[in-house]
């Protein structure tokens, strides 16, 4: 990657913090959260002048598969928050599949990422200088300029999080998008119902290490889950609430499901896309429900890809597929941050990071997470 420097004056993300229910677009580590709010509570009126802050660009638009050429590192100078806003230092950001998507320069529901800028996502860090009489300096914050050291934004679009409850890295986790993924897509998009059989492809990762465990806490009589590789397939089964779990890269995927659910699937959560798809719907109850949450083996591709070759089954078995966006559900993080801080902290919600130290191994962390070489939530530590 590229160095280079500039004094570029950043202020209002492209986003809304999801993070804020009022608005609409509202290498394995174990870590602790550690407070710093004492740390920096002497900084209100402190001057960001010579403050440097790395941040990653998009250096190019990858045609199939990024590299880490994609991507520039750059140093730039901190500017001085304006009325109203506030000065993060971040603390952990997030790296997820749709930003795959913001890669091309292509209409979608989320802009594309501008070229020679910083690249966006969701962070956590805490306020280092404040122009806002609502958010503190010394508060821990939600936002949605991860990709860099310092991020200046306007106060509206941070929210305040609780730390007493969880550390701050679970709120880019079990209690952030993922988990509101997990939660919206067993509740409103295929309900769980009492004795139904589930099935959850990427089942390892940041949403299905969290699903396969609310699903049994919805009455689902069997979980099953798909992961590559045989660690994370037993993972599953020890860790993540799974019963029975398929190894796709060991065999049939029809063949592996039809052993595991001989009498059928009720609800399907699809992150996966493509064979996976297929073989849901070839698995299928009468009336089942698959929530199409994302179809991350088909990022990548450089012409469209395939649908499944059994589509009309889903009609004869009377199977609804429904498209989920997780941005139409910010309405619920209240509703499922209650439950699941609650269910953290006794130990029946159990959940794995994956974390890469430093700014400048954020590229390498999301593509690591698009091969899969996360388990759970891949998360990049910004003050390791």
């Amino acid at each position: 990657m590229n160095e280079n420097g500039t004094t570029e004056r950043k202020r209002k993300p492209t986003m809304p913090n999801p993070m804020n229910p009022t608005n609409p677009m509202n290498p394995t580590t174990t870590v602790n959260t550690v407070n710093t709010a004492s740390e920096e509570s002497a900084a209100s009126t402190a001057s960001t002048a010579n403050i440097v802050s790395a941040e990653i660009r998009l250096a190019s638009r990858p045609v199939g598969e990024p590299a880490a050429d994609s991507f520039e590192l750059v140093r730039t100078e901190v500017p001085e928050p304006a009325e109203g806003e506030i000065v993060v230092r971040n603390t952990w950001m997030s790296v997820d599949p749709y930003m795959r998507g913001r890669m091309d320069d292509v209409p979608s529901y989320i802009p594309p990422f501008p070229l020679g800028t910083a690249l966006e996502g969701s962070a956590v860090g805490v306020v280092v200088t404040s122009r806002s009489a609502t958010v503190p300096v010394g508060a821990t914050v939600s936002h949605f300029l991860g990709w860099r050291e310092y991020a200046v934004l306007d106060a509206a679009a941070a929210t305040v999080i609780d730390t007493d409850i969880a550390p701050a890295q679970a709120y880019l986790g079990a209690l952030g998008t993922t988990g509101l993924t997990a939660y919206a897509a067993l509740t409103e998009i295929a309900p769980v119902r009492e004795d139904d059989v589930v099935f959850v492809s990427a089942a390892a990762g940041a949403v299905g290490s969290v699903a396969g465990q609310l699903a049994r806490k919805l009455g689902a009589s069997k979980v099953i889950g798909s992961a590559g590789g045989p660690q994370k397939a037993k993972k599953l089964v020890t860790d993540f609430g799974y019963d029975a779990a398929i190894d796709y890269r060991a065999g049939s995927l029809d063949e592996q499901l039809a052993q595991a659910a001989p009498e059928g699937v009720d609800v399907y959560l699809d992150s996966v896309g493509g064979g996976h798809l297929r073989a849901a719907i070839g698995a299928m109850r009468t009336g089942g429900r698959i929530a199409l949450v994302g179809a991350i083996g088909d990022y990548n591709a450089t012409k469209p890809a395939a649908g499944p070759d059994n589509l009309f089954q889903a009609a004869a078995k009377e199977v609804t597929l429904r498209g989920m966006l997780v941005s139409s559900y910010f309405h619920l993080f209240p509703e499922w941050i209650g439950r699941a801080a609650g269910w953290l902290a006794d130990g029946t919600l159990r959940t794995e990071q994956t974390v890469f130290e430093g700014i400048d191994r954020a590229p390498a962390a999301f593509l690591g997470m698009m091969h899969g070489a996360n388990t759970g939530k891949m998360l990049v530590r910004l003050d390791g």
